[in-house]
């Protein structure tokens, strides 16, 4: 078994215009003055130079220094807008337009190759970090079709996920080259967003030994999945960890689909930690019984609470849910010396 690491924070829903929020450094003497040990860092908000990470080892040694000087490592890269971009359907095309350079917006051909280089971008910068994870977004071609009505034509959803993997396979490709995994945000409004899913992509890209999951329960919990059996089918992909709470709570108006609802309305509502409705001990429990090895990092989304004041709470929440493991058997004081013969002789073999 090993101990979780942790608390860390993702930095992307802190970010602003104003200090410590608008540099990288700011954010981390920040993040450790709250009591976290790591910072998630999200690779399109201008906080480092995503291509000389990539080329350059020497500039990643001086940004692990600059973080460590602050009193924080980095986790994980975040590459989930990215990630987005490898696959969009044309009904998205325009708001998903958004998350790329200007000058891509309209030309969905052009866009995708884009996103494709970043990600691998990100896969050598990771490596030069010393990182074993990214989180990222699958991206998605059969999203509108979630629902099945209209009855969707045979072979649709086959094809939505061949061709999700004949674009992600040379991108796990790298990733590997790297040794590093991308671990899938499965999150409504991607192909990835359960288990199924998953596994149809695995299928897709051959069970590449790159493709891993951010396991975040809040998403779960907004489907009525069952988050802790998650853990249990599929701990050897859990890469990647967001520590974040949510709620459902269905009316006789209003249930998993959320009615067009804002977020403060929904049934289903992301929440700070421990106002909403994950169990995290047993959450916590699992993972260290499976040896989850990364860390485990607060994402902060609430449609009720001040950020700042989730992200004070949410260090000490996390410290206090890892769970050191055990170097011993706990029954190890009424143990008593033995060997093969006089396990033979308790068990009444040859006497």
């Amino acid at each position: 078994m090993t101990t979780i690491k942790g608390p860390a924070i993702f930095l992307a829903q802190f970010q602003s215009a104003e200090p410590p929020f608008d540099t990288l450094n700011g954010m981390a003497n920040w993040a450790a003055g709250l009591g976290y040990a790591g910072v998630q860092i999200p690779v399109n908000c201008g906080l480092f130079d995503l291509a000389l990470a990539a080329e350059s080892a020497t500039y990643c040694d001086e940004l692990r220094g600059r973080l460590h000087a602050a009193g924080v490592a980095p986790t994980e890269l975040a590459a989930h807008l990215q990630g987005q971009l490898v696959a969009v359907h044309p009904a998205y095309d325009t708001l998903f337009g958004g998350f790329a350079p200007e000058a891509l917006r309209g030309r969905p051909r052009e866009r995708q190759d884009w996103a494709e280089g970043q990600m691998k971008l990100v896969a050598r910068a990771a490596r030069n970090l010393g990182l074993d994870a990214v989180a990222a977004f699958s991206g998605s071609l059969a999203w509108p079709y979630v629902y099945p009505w209209p009855q969707r034509p045979a072979g649709l959803i086959e094809e939505a996920f061949a061709e999700l993997g004949r674009r992600w396979r040379p991108i796990l490709d790298c990733f590997a080259e790297n040794g590093v995994a991308c671990a899938f945000e499965l999150h409504p409004g991607e192909d990835l967003h359960d288990g199924a899913t998953f596994e149809r992509f695995l299928d897709a890209v051959d069970q590449h030994e790159s493709a891993a999951i951010l396991y975040d329960p809040s998403h779960f919990v907004l489907q009525a999945l069952d988050y802790l059996a998650f853990i249990d089918i599929y701990h050897t992909r859990i890469k990647a960890f967001h520590v974040k709470d949510a709620e459902l709570n269905p009316t006789g108006r209003s249930g998993v689909y959320g009615g067009y609802q804002d977020w403060l309305n929904r049934p289903g509502r992301f929440r700070s930690l421990g106002d909403g409705q994950v169990q995290f001990g047993p959450i916590f429990s699992k993972l260290a019984q499976y040896g989850y090895a990364g860390w485990a990092v607060l994402e902060w989304e609430c449609a009720l609470k001040h950020p700042e004041d989730g992200a004070r709470e949410g260090a000490p929440f996390i410290a206090q849910h890892i769970i050191r493991v055990t170097d011993r058997a706990f029954d190890d004081f009424a143990g008593v010396a033995t060997d093969a013969a006089a396990n033979r002789r308790i068990l009444g073999i040859d006497t």
